[in-house]
C-alpha cells in the first residue's frame, strides 16, 4: 500500500511537471514556427497559432490550478525557465545556421534573422533568453555538474555566439543590463565585502565602468547616427501624438495613421531643423512600446500595464527568481528602443514570465480563489477560441491576396482589383492591401473608387504616398483645390521626399489650373533639394520637369492672374 502511494505521488509531481511542460512550450513555441506560405513580415498565421495554442494552454492551465494548485506553484518558474532555455539554443542554432548558410534568411537584406524576419527582433529574444542561461549556470557552477549545468551553459555560449552578429544596439544593451542584473543578485554578498573592506577601490572600479559605460554608448551612438538620431525624432513626434490624445489613445491599429498625422502638422508649422528633415520617415511603429501602448490606448491604460509587470517582477525578485526576472528586464530595456509587442512571440514570453514570477504569491489553494482563477481562464480560452476564428478567416484572405498579387506587380490592374474585392473586408486593417488596393483602381481610371478605398488606408497608415495618389485622384476628376491640398499634405508628412513637389509641378503646369510662379518654385525645388539617397527615379523627375517647364510658355502679363480657378 506505501508502495502504491509513493507511486502516486511521484506520478501526481512529476506528471503535473511534465504537463506544465508541455503546456508552456506549447505556448512559447510560436517562436520556432518559421515561415509558412504567407510573407515573411506577414505575422496573421503566428497570431493565429497563439490563439490555437492559447485554447488548449488555458484549458490545461484551469485544469491544473483546480486540481492540482499547489504543484503547479511549485513547478511553474521551473518549467518556464528551462523552455526559454531550449527555445533561446534554438534560436542560436537557426541564426548559425543561416550565417553559414544551412538555412535560408527571412530578410533579402540580412543573412541572420532566426524564425524572424529582421535581425531586431530576433537579437531582441536571444537577449531575453540569454539571463536565464546566465543565472541557471551561475546557480550550478560551484556544485556537482548535471545535465542541466551543461545545457544552461550551452545555451548561454550558443547566444553569445550569435548575438554580436545580429548588430542591434538595444538588444545589446538589454543582455548587458539584465546580466549585470543577475550577477549582482548572485555574487551581492560578495560585492558587499569587497565594497566593506576596500571602498577606494570600489570607487575607482565604479568610476571606471562609468567611463568605459559612456565610451561604449557613444561609440554604439555614432555606429548608426543617422538611425539613432531618426529614433528620437520618432519618440519627439510620438510624444506630441500621445499628448493629443492622453486619455483614450487611437487604438492599436491606428498608431501609425495618428503617427503621420502629427508629423504633418509639426512640419507643416515650419519649425524644424534640416537634420529633422533628413531622417524622417513612415515608421509602423514607434520603436518605443511605452510609447506605443501610450499612443494606442492612452497614458493611464500605460500605467496600469507597468504597475502590474512591476509588481510581478519585484514578486520575482523576492523569491529569488533572478533568471525570469533577468529576463523580464531584458524585454523591459529592449522594449524601450524597439518594438517587440508587434510579434507574438514576444508577447506569449511576457506574459509566461509575468504568471511564472507571480505564481508564487498567489492563494491559489484556496477554494474560492482557486475557482475563479479558473473560470478566469476558461473565459480566456473562449476569448482565444473566437480570435483563433477571426484570424482564420484573415490568414485565408492573406493567401489569397498573396496569391494575387502578382497580378498588381505585372500591371494586370482589373484582375487585381476584382480579386482584391472580394476580401477586402477581411483586409480592412492591412495598410499595404489598402493601398494596392486604391492604386489598382487609380490605374483603371476610377478615381472616386480609389479614394474611398485609400481613406480607408490613411485609417492606418501614416504612408504619404497614399497622399499623392489622392491627389492624383482629385486631378483627374478636375478637381484641382483638393487635388493640391493631398499634395501639400504629402510635402508635409515628409518633406524630404520629392516626388510630391514632383506632382505638384505637374499640377501647376495643368492648363485649367495654371500657376506660373509656383510651378517655377516647385521646378526649383525638384531640381535642388537634396535627397537621401540619389536613384534612377530621381534624374528622370529632374530631367521630366525640365522640359516641362520649357514646354509651358509663359503668359503675357495679367493673363496669369485672371485666369480663372
Amino acid at each position: 500500500m506505501n508502495e502504491i502511494k509513493t507511486m502516486a505521488g511521484w506520478c501526481r509531481e512529476y506528471g503535473t511537471t511534465g504537463l506544465t511542460g508541455v503546456l508552456v512550450a506549447l505556448w512559447l513555441s510560436v517562436v520556432c514556427r518559421g515561415v509558412d506560405s504567407l510573407p515573411a513580415d506577414v505575422l496573421e498565421d503566428d497570431w493565429r497559432w497563439l490563439y490555437g495554442c492559447g485554447v488548449c494552454v488555458l484549458a490545461g492551465m484551469a485544469l491544473l490550478v483546480f486540481f492540482v494548485p499547489g504543484r503547479l506553484k511549485k513547478c511553474l518558474p521551473f518549467v518556464t525557465s528551462w523552455i526559454l532555455v531550449v527555445y533561446g539554443g534554438i534560436e542560436a542554432v537557426w541564426g548559425i545556421r543561416q550565417v553559414y548558410g544551412f538555412t535560408f534568411s527571412n530578410h533579402a537584406l540580412y543573412a541572420l534573422t532566426g524564425s524572424f524576419y529582421n535581425p531586431g527582433p530576433y537579437s531582441g529574444y536571444l537577449a531575453m533568453a540569454f539571463p536565464v542561461c546566465l543565472y541557471e549556470w551561475l546557480k550550478r557552477k560551484d556544485g556537482r555538474k548535471t545535465l542541466l549545468y551543461y545545457v544552461a551553459l550551452a545555451g548561454m555560449l550558443l547566444v553569445l555566439c550569435v548575438l554580436p552578429a545580429g548588430m542591434s544596439r538595444s538588444a545589446w544593451a538589454a543582455a548587458g543590463v539584465s546580466s549585470a542584473y543577475v550577477c549582482s543578485m548572485c555574487y551581492g554578498a560578495e560585492i558587499k565585502e569587497y565594497v566593506r573592506r576596500h571602498r577606494r577601490k570600489a570607487l575607482g572600479l565604479v568610476v571606471a565602468f562609468s567611463l568605459l559605460g559612456a565610451m561604449a554608448a557613444g561609440g554604439i551612438y555614432l555606429m548608426k547616427k543617422d538611425s539613432a538620431d531618426g529614433r528620437l525624432f520618432i519618440w519627439k513626434i510620438a510624444a506630441r501624438t500621445v499628448a493629443g490624445h492622453p486619455w483614450t489613445g487611437v487604438g492599436w491599429g491606428s498608431v501609425a495613421a495618428a503617427y503621420g498625422q502629427e508629423q504633418e502638422a509639426y512640419f507643416a508649422a515650419g519649425d524644424y531643423t534640416p537634420a529633422e528633415e533628413l531622417v524622417a520617415g513612415t515608421p509602423e511603429y514607434v520603436f518605443n512600446e511605452y510609447l506605443q501602448v501610450a499612443v494606442a490606448w492612452g497614458i493611464p491604460a500605460l500605467c496600469v500595464g507597468l504597475l502590474i509587470l512591476g509588481s510581478c517582477w519585484m514578486a520575482g525578485h523576492r523569491q529569488r527568481l533572478y533568471g525570469l526576472c533577468g529576463a523580464l528586464l531584458a524585454l523591459a530595456v529592449f522594449a524601450f528602443s524597439s518594438y517587440p509587442l508587434q510579434f507574438p512571440a514576444f508577447v506569449s514570453t511576457l506574459s509566461a514570465l509575468a504568471l511564472a514570477c507571480v505564481i508564487r504569491r498567489l492563494p491559489l489553494e484556496k477554494s474560492g480563489f482557486r475557482l475563479g482563477f479558473a473560470v478566469l481562464w476558461c473565459v480566456g480560452c473562449v476569448g482565444c477560441y473566437h480570435a483563433f476564428r477571426q484570424k482564420s478567416r484573415a490568414v485565408a484572405a492573406c493567401r489569397q491576396w498573396n496569391r494575387n498579387r502578382m497580378l498588381y506587380q505585372s500591371g494586370a490592374y482589373r484582375q487585381a482589383a476584382e480579386s482584391y474585392t472580394d476580401i477586402r473586408e477581411e483586409m480592412g486593417t492591412n495598410a499595404r492591401f489598402l493601398f494596392e488596393y486604391g492604386h489598382a483602381l487609380h490605374k483603371l481610371h476610377e478615381s472616386e473608387a480609389s479614394n474611398k478605398v485609400l481613406e480607408e488606408a490613411l485609417k492606418v497608415s501614416g504612408d504619404p504616398m497614399i497622399l499623392n495618389v489622392m491627389g492624383k485622384n482629385e486631378q483627374e476628376m478636375g478637381h484641382y483645390d483638393r487635388a493640391e491640398h493631398y499634395f501639400v499634405r504629402a510635402v508635409h508628412r515628409l518633406p524630404g521626399r520629392i516626388y510630391p513637389y514632383y506632382l505638384l509641378a505637374h499640377l501647376y503646369a495643368d492648363p485649367a489650373f495654371y500657376q506660373r510662379g509656383k510651378l517655377e518654385q516647385m521646378v526649383r525645388t525638384v531640381l535642388e533639394k537634396e535627397p537621401k539617397v540619389q536613384s534612377t527615379a530621381i534624374r528622370q523627375m529632374r530631367q521630366k520637369v525640365r522640359e516641362l517647364l520649357e514646354a509651358v510658355p509663359k503668359p503675357e502679363a495679367g493673363e496669369e492672374e485672371n485666369r480663372p480657378r
